[in-house]
């Protein structure tokens, strides 16, 4: 249940529900959708406000571009020990990165690369992700991590809140009504980003050893909850 246990689940099913063509801008986000017949192909970017203190991000999925940053970013021993597996080579992360193309094709785990917004295509300064059992479920779960030099400036806090937002939005009509959150009890990090992005703390879980060796904390935000 560490705040990094996001970071690999295995395919379960499960499919995208269908989705208009458009573009919207909802609490500062962008999300670009296109329909195909027969199809939908999703091309999606969330965009964050800047701050006085904090620059602007962007959502989007993962691509091949961010296997150097992804080696780059899990040079950290606090991201590797929460990796279900090592991401220290180009082949390491192309499996990685195959498993996130896949997660948007079966639609069991939407995850994206968080950038500062800036020259090019920006820095990558962390990752969300939301994982859901199959299309209909009531529930889903979110995660997320910081990269190190990215740490302090509300990144995560930023990035999920948005997220949040736009799940809701998009498969309110396929059912989803709950986001979990869920990380180790040593971690009071994931708890300052949760309460941050408003959700609620609702217990403690037990330990689960060997996968989750300490008790878990679990926060969840509904759907209905007051903005």
């Amino acid at each position: 249940m560490d705040v990094l246990s996001v970071f690999a689940l295995l395919p379960r099913g499960g499919a995208l529900p269908a989705m208009p063509t458009g573009r919207t801008t909802v609490h500062g986000m962008r999300d670009d959708r296109v329909s195909r017949p027969g199809r939908t192909l999703m091309n999606v970017t969330l965009r964050v406000d800047g701050t006085p203190s904090a620059a602007a991000l962007f959502l989007r999925p993962w691509g091949g571009g961010d296997i150097e940053p992804l080696i780059e970013a899990f040079r950290d021993p606090m991201l590797r020990r929460g990796a279900s597996g090592p991401l220290e080579s180009v082949e390491d992360v192309r499996g990685w990165l195959e498993l996130q193309r896949r997660g948007w094709v079966t639609g069991e785990r939407l995850g994206f690369a968080v950038c500062e917004a800036g020259p090019g295509e920006g820095r990558l300064v962390g990752s969300v992700v939301m994982k859901r059992a199959g299309s209909g479920q009531e529930s889903a779960e979110v995660g997320y991590w910081t990269a190190a030099h990215a740490r302090g400036r509300g990144v995560a806090s930023r990035a999920l809140e948005v997220l949040t937002g736009w799940a809701f939005d998009v498969f309110a009509a396929d059912g989803l009504e709950r986001l979990d959150l869920l990380h180790q009890v040593d971690n009071p990090a994931s708890c300052r980003v949760a309460e941050k992005a408003r959700y609620g703390f609702r217990r403690v879980l037990p330990a689960q050893p060997p996968q989750f060796p300490r008790d878990g904390h679990l926060h969840v935000r509904r759907a209905d909850d007051p903005s």
